[in-house]
């Protein structure tokens, strides 16, 4: 853990310098999703990117507890505290059991993530497992005076609550801006103090499905204490990180953090770290907005808006060619752009097995590793990996040209360097259906003799075998270079 890490925290509005709460351990905690329908481009987003922070601390050295929840349960329509449970609206269209919805949509997440190449959590606990939990956070609120029971249901009490501490520092928001801007007549607003008050917990309608016995009656947590309760139960009253993509900072991050001062004094988290949103036309990409495109459309080029299948590490590639706070604008020709620019990388790699060092080396690879460490160690700067990456193939491609040399441990350290950020942080893959590492290596060596071939003829001036071996390798997508040191050739198809 030489590298010291800087990472943006939302609630300070700037980069700081990472310090563990417990030397040589991470507690981190992301907000994950509620299946109700299949993972789209937008749940990719966050699901990389804190995929590529449990790597790269992994890779530090630290043992990272990371828990990415499943929500299952409370998490109404259009994020309020009045309408139909997402999950519950599903299985009764579809006429199932809402598990059966949580199940069937949490197999295809999960098949899509390991698609994805993104790392299972340490735990994934599920909100519906937690109600216990939840009910004793939402007593612990209501003892410590921060919240009120109406009807059945328990609500925060954000004007008192704020009173005594600050409702709206993750956000920016202060109480005055929230409440001229909240809506008078949302339903059920009678039962509130106050229209910013959130629900702890929500006394069932007959036709919920959903619901729990509790203190206050038959019902089911509000959404935001999930996070709260599970966050406590896994990592403790206090842990290091809680991640989620940006359009979480308001309301559910801010009321996890007035749940968590309401309950027990003081702040849980230390660092907030948000993924910035995909926007396709500049509008957020989203269930709720209707405009969508499914991983597995992706993967298979299905949806009217592809003009082609992409593979789920040409979409990663993406998502990582732009800084995790930075905006990602949808679009076929940057997908494209992925496509060719993962290529030439993986190119670069493969190439890399076929360079026979020399004594000397032409090229300077010595402070690669170290621009690496130095752009991961800043907030995760990813593209400025990938730019390095870029550098160093450009350098491959001249020593397989015959253009420069390369020693065999300035090689050696090129393998290595590539291996790790390509593959172990960034999470990459060279091979993307399956493991065919080795029928490759021996297709490789079949283009080798041929070229072997190729040359004993052009030396014999037998030159209608040497068009023939060329042309033949070019009708099946062989580019096939002549230089003074010798061939060179590479597949374009």
């Amino acid at each position: 853990m030489e590298q010291q890490l800087l990472i943006y925290n939302t609630l300070t509005r700037c980069k700081e310098l990472f310090k563990p709460l417990h030397e040589g351990r991470v507690g981190m905690y992301v907000c994950g999703p509620t299946v109700y329908g299949d993972a789209h481009l937008g749940h990719a987003r966050p699901a990389i990117t804190f995929d590529i922070l449990f790597r790269y601390l992994q890779h530090l050295g630290y043992k990272v507890r990371y828990v990415r929840n499943i929500t299952d349960v409370g998490h109404l329509e259009h994020d309020a505290d009045e309408g139909e449970d997402k999950v519950a609206k599903k299985a009764r269209l579809e006429q199932l059991e809402p598990m059966e919805v949580v199940q069937h949509y949490l197999n295809r997440y999960h098949k899509a993530m390991e698609a994805l190449n993104v790392l299972p959590p340490s735990i994934e606990p599920h909100a519906s497992g937690h109600i216990i939990e939840q009910i004793a956070l939402v007593k612990e609120i209501l003892d410590n005076g921060y919240a009120y029971e109406s009807e059945g249901s328990v609500y925060f009490d954000v004007e008192k609550y704020n009173r005594d501490h600050r409702y709206g520092k993750l956000s920016g928001r202060n109480l005055d801006d929230v409440l001229n801007t909240s809506r008078d007549n949302l339903d059920g607003q009678s039962e509130k103090r106050n229209p910013v008050d959130f629900a702890l917990w929500k006394k069932a309608q007959p036709e919920h499905i959903m619901r729990w016995p509790s203190p206050w009656s038959d019902g089911f947590p509000g959404w935001h204490c999930e996070c709260t309760a599970m966050g406590k139960k896994y990592l403790g009253e206090h842990f290091d990180i809680h991640g989620g993509g940006m359009d979480l900072v308001f309301p559910h991050h801010e009321c996890e953090i007035a749940q968590s001062v309401a309950s027990q004094g003081d702040d849980m988290v230390r660092y907030w770290m948000h993924n910035n949103m995909i926007t396709i036309n500049g509008q957020k990409m989203g269930k709720s907005y209707n405009n969508f495109i499914n991983l597995s459309e992706f993967f298979a080029g299905s949806h009217p808006l592809l003009e082609q299948p992409y593979s789920p590490m040409t979409i990663r590639f993406f998502i990582l060619q732009a800084h995790y706070r930075s905006t990602v604008d949808f679009g076929n020709e940057a997908l494209q752009a992925s496509e060719k620019g993962l290529n030439r990388l993986l190119e670069a790699w493969s190439n890399l097995e076929r360079i026979t060092p020399s004594e000397v080396s032409t090229v300077d690879v010595s402070n690669l590793r170290a621009k690496c460490y130095e752009a991961m160690s800043d907030d995760l700067n990813t593209p400025i990996v990938i730019s390095h990456l870029f550098d160093s193939a450009r350098l491959i491609n001249q020593v397989v040209d015959k253009k420069a040399t390369i020693s065999a441990a300035d090689l050696a350290e090129l393998k290595d360097v590539f291996s790790v950020f390509l593959f172990d942080i960034l999470g990459l893959q060279a091979q993307q259906n399956g493991d065919n590492s080795g029928r490759e290596e021996a297709f490789g060596k079949v283009v080798d003799m041929l070229l072997e071939q190729r040359a004993i003829a052009k030396a014999n001036k037998d030159w209608a075998t040497s068009d023939k071996i060329r042309n033949e390798l070019a009708a099946l997508g062989f580019e096939i270079k002549d230089t003074k040191e010798g061939c060179t050739w590479k597949l374009n198809k």
